[in-house]
């Protein structure tokens, strides 16, 4: 996560991070993203099931029963392991979590274990009565997926009425005082919207929002065309930092973070330097601490089947199965080359990416999303298709 909120608009300093000495288990969630033993926030996708039908899922969930699922005295084991590794946080996704009975009881007991719970959900099922479930279990935030205004949104959900049900689901937390935000996948077909998204943001008070990069997995490796050209993409970035500025000039201060492509930390740097040197000598500090890419790192997946994936987009590569082995023993295990490779990839992309191999941001990048290199150029370790820097940006004067 890149926050531009955090970065561009000064909402946190390099001291903010090194007052609990960047432990993971210390920080604040606001401030994790900045610790240094990057122990994995995990996603548990806990159901394929979805009663919505999203062209870019990349569970391709139906709404239909599955019965691969692990228990709910497996998926207590695994909470129980995660605590133990000290994971920070528990991402409940999907399919659509709240389609599992059981969620609010394993939520539940995530948090009476020490671990930060947040859920990943479309809102739909988010009623009064469910909003003041949420609230008891003591959820850190819950992320609603809203991808356009209603026209757009309920066209990508696949189902009339989403975005309405969504806006009611953000109404119903703020009622109970959950903390919640939007999470909005951006392409060809939505980023008109974006405008409308941040007004969105002011008229109900949202306090927080994240900006997905299009990733080529699941049925989003079918939108590989719908993504944004590089120029489209530059300039949506100065689009949501320019709106950010207004809410923040405001009195707004709205939480505003892009995800899964880590070349917006230097692009917003590079902007920095040329309008505050001075606060950029602070965000190259803060994104030196983020480290970039975390996949295999610092961020994990586990499937509602048991598997453990590098992220919630590597569907089809598992490293293990929980049933079998401890999270925390397959996690730490490089006898897995991508494994191996994922924790000390520099070497790797030197060996076999361009502009990887010739980028002065690779500590602060850290090579950004593999899946996407794997997903065009059928290797792991070829440079990121989605990278928009420049040549001249990237500090690399051949001619590419």
């Amino acid at each position: 996560m890149i926050g531009i909120s955090k970065l561009y608009c000064r909402t946190v300093e390099p001291s903010d991070a090194l007052r609990y000495g960047r432990d993971s288990k210390k920080l604040p969630s606001h401030l994790l993203q900045f610790s240094k033993d990057k122990k994995p926030v995990v996603v548990w996708n806990v159901t394929q099931r979805c009663n919505l039908r999203c062209v870019h899922c990349y569970a391709h969930s139906k709404d239909i029963d599955y019965s691969n699922e692990l228990t709910t005295e497996q998926g207590k084991d695994l909470i129980d392991d995660l605590a133990e590794f000290g994971c920070p946080v528990i991402l409940f996704s999907g399919g659509e979590p709240l389609m599992r009975k059981d969620l609010p009881e394993l939520a539940a007991y995530a948090t009476s274990k020490g671990i930060r719970a947040v859920i990943s959900t479309n809102g739909t099922l988010i009623t009064e009565s469910m909003a003041k479930t949420l609230k008891e279990i003591g959820l850190s935030y819950v992320g609603i997926s809203l991808d356009g205004m209603r026209e757009t949104n309920d066209m990508f959900r696949g189902v009339e009425g989403a975005f309405d049900r969504a806006l009611r689901a953000v109404r119903n937390c703020q009622k109970e005082g959950i903390k919640v935000g939007l999470r909005f996948t951006i392409n060809k077909h939505n980023v008109k919207d974006i405008p409308a998204i941040f007004d969105l943001l002011e008229e109900e008070n949202i306090p927080r929002i994240c900006f997905y990069h299009l990733v080529y997995s699941g049925r989003g490796s079918s939108m590989i065309d719908e993504d944004l050209s590089l120029e489209e993409t530059r300039q949506t970035v100065d689009l949501l930092i320019d709106r950010t500025r207004e809410l923040h000039g405001k009195g707004r201060m709205v939480e505003v973070l892009t995800v899964d492509n880590h070349c917006d930390g230097p692009y917003i740097y590079l902007r920095l330097l040329r309008e505050d040197p001075e606060r950029a000598a602070e965000v190259l500090e803060l994104l030196q601490m983020n480290q970039g890419n975390s996949t295999g790192i610092g961020f994990g997946c586990v499937s509602w089947d048991g598997s453990v994936h590098p992220d919630q987009f590597w569907r089809h590569y598992s490293f293990g199965n929980v049933k079998e082995r401890r999270f925390s023993d397959i996690w730490r295990d490089t006898s897995d080359t991508l494994m191996a490779g994922l924790k000390d990839r520099k070497p790797l992309l030197k060996e076999n990416a361009d502009r990887c191999a010739n980028c002065k941001w690779l500590d602060v990048c850290n090579g950004n999303f593999r899946v996407r290199a794997e997903a065009v150029f059928g290797n792991v370790w070829a440079d990121d298709p989605a990278c928009y820097l420049t040549k001249e940006e990237i500090g690399y004067d051949k001619n590419i």
